[in-house]
């Protein structure tokens, strides 16, 4: 049993070799090989790279039912989480994007501007689409153009954008069905519920720095009065509570983009947030699975890999 083992795992050789080398049965050398892990004469050691966390991967795919996690160590919280984390999901979309496919992708998120900073250009998605999910139209002044990200996305990855060309927020339930009822807003909508896959940030109740200078926010009265309906985070602006069930409120009436249930029904929905201040969003995402894919950091990981599910 230990010469077949040695010359299957240490000489590398397949199992036909072994059996005109010994002049034994196949099934007999495949038996043999078996027996010898139940008896542990053949062991395994997989030696895993400093700054990478597989135990805390496969506990959170586990414990929340996810088909993929990545956990990045991150120094600090702030602006260097958001790289790392971008980094990392840019990686992740490097490694598993395939030709054809529809990337939906959400605006006003830290992280997925980093993600397409730290983007190696390629064809990944030649002949695919990219299709903006979220209204990202903000103030003149503000520092960051959300509407660019899914083109800059298409550009990096060999696919052609499709926008969703007006604010994420509107002032009035009025203004939310004039606009989407424009040509350019349908075009984006009408393949929301194609997605192969989307990327979104996920949102405290507090909005970052960014959000809040870009106009598209609930102003603090009416944040407050969805914290009192339950709400704990958000994506795409669809807020829900402790439990990932969308918070029932007719500010939702001014939002222009894709809803939870269309982004449930998305083959693979990928979220990306870490820090302190997300954690009660984040886990509320997971238990109501809005998320198919969670790309945090190591601390919000331990935090989560301890809570309830």
């Amino acid at each position: 049993m230990a010469k077949v083992a040695r010359m299957y795992y240490i000489q590398e050789l397949n199992q036909q070799a072994i059996t005109e080398k010994l002049q034994l049965h196949q099934s007999t050398i495949s038996r043999m090989l078996k027996k010898a892990r139940n008896l542990n004469l053949v062991r395994f050691s997989i030696a895993t790279p400093p700054g990478t966390f597989a135990e805390l991967e496969d506990e959170l795919t586990s414990r929340f039912a996810l088909k993929d996690a990545v956990v990045v160590d991150c120094p600090a919280e702030g602006e260097a989480m958001m790289r790392d984390l971008g980094a990392a999901l840019a990686y992740f979309l490097e490694t598993t994007l395939k030709p054809g496919k529809i990337v939906g992708i959400s605006t006003w998120s830290r992280s997925l501007f980093a993600m397409v900073d730290a983007l190696h250009p390629g064809d990944y998605c030649r002949d695919g689409k990219v299709v903006q999910i979220l209204g990202g139209v903000g103030n003149i002044g503000s520092e960051f153009q959300a509407i660019h990200l899914a083109q800059r996305l298409a550009g990096s990855i060999g696919a052609k954008p499709v926008l969703l060309q007006s604010p994420a927020v509107v002032q009035s339930p009025e203004a939310q069905r004039v606009l989407s009822r424009d040509p350019a807003v349908q075009e984006a909508a009408a393949l929301f519920d194609k997605l192969d896959i989307a990327l979104v940030g996920i949102g405290s109740m507090e909005p970052s720095k960014m959000l809040a200078v870009s106009g598209n926010v609930f102003s603090r009265e009416e944040r407050a009065q969805l914290q009192r309906a339950g709400a704990v985070g958000d994506i795409c602006f669809r807020f829900f509570d402790a439990d990932g069930e969308q918070v029932k409120s007719a500010l939702m009436k001014r939002v222009i983009g894709i809803d939870l249930v269309k982004l449930r029904a998305c083959k693979r929905v990928v979220g990306v947030a870490g820090g302190s201040q997300k954690v009660p969003a984040i886990l509320g995402a997971l238990r109501g699975g809005l998320i198919d894919v969670l790309i945090t950091d190591q601390r919000t990981a331990e935090v989560l890999s301890e809570v309830q599910p």
